[in-house]
């Protein structure tokens, strides 16, 4: 295949828009990651009473093996898992970031229809992004365009996958600002101060790397929408 420039067209502003979410998130993290909340609290205690204010007292908070901020909650084993970073802090960040993940674990309790349609197609979309690019490249560099559209369907499910992580990270972080609030870890229970702000701030610039995510996904796509669509009609 030859190297076509419309590739980086399609691909750069998903690129640059993806480092810009990423510069966000790190630098609002660092920032709240100096500020202590003043319960005192770390995020895993931030986390359990979340949890324990929705009924979900057998959930278990264990601290992530992986590197970084390696933060998530396991629906098949119902255990929400909290980076070193987050664990043990007593910070800003680290009490937004725990209740983010306990939003998802309440997510799971109370059947989040957006939750249960991304965890239902994540079979596919592992299959479809193991083998879509490979039948899509196959399809093209063959003349196949049968096989190359089956490849951009299975290349798609993930685009569909970032498509309903989105309102599914949402709402986990608008569950995670109310509860703070609502069970007086944050500002006295009082919506709208300070500790309010910088909780928003932190869910705010993490919620964009999903959205960088989706954009870079459905560009990728579109691209090869785009490169199948005028094959097909030159071969016409």
């Amino acid at each position: 295949m030859i190297f076509d420039p419309m590739f980086l067209l399609f691909m750069i502003p998903g690129f640059i828009l993806s480092l810009w979410a990423q510069s966000k998130v790190k630098g609002n993290f660092q920032k709240y990651s100096q500020v202590p909340n003043t319960a005192g609290l770390t995020g895993e205690q931030a986390a359990r009473r979340v949890l324990d204010n929705a009924g979900l007292y057998n959930v278990p908070i264990d601290r992530s093996k992986q590197p970084g901020l390696s933060d998530h909650y396991d629906p098949r084993n119902r255990t929400l898992f909290l980076s070193e970073a987050v664990y043990s802090a007593r910070s800003i960040s680290a009490i937004a970031v725990a209740a983010h993940e306990a939003g998802h674990a309440i997510q799971h309790a109370t059947a989040y229809v957006p939750l249960k349609a991304r965890t239902a197609i994540v079979p596919a979309v592992n299959i479809g992004s193991q083998l879509g690019f490979i039948v899509l490249i196959a399809g093209v560099m063959l003349g196949q365009f049968t096989l190359g559209w089956i490849g951009v369907a299975l290349f798609g499910l993930a685009t569909v996958f970032a498509l309903i992580t989105l309102p599914v990270e949402f709402d986990a972080s608008k569950r995670a600002k109310a509860s703070l609030v609502s069970i007086g870890v944050v500002d006295g229970g009082v919506a709208g101060g300070a500790e309010s702000k910088g909780v928003e701030k932190v869910l705010d610039a993490a919620a964009w790397t999903y959205i960088a995510g989706f954009v870079a996904s459905l560009l990728s796509l579109l691209y090869w929408v785009m490169l199948l669509t005028g094959m097909s009609r030159g071969n016409d």
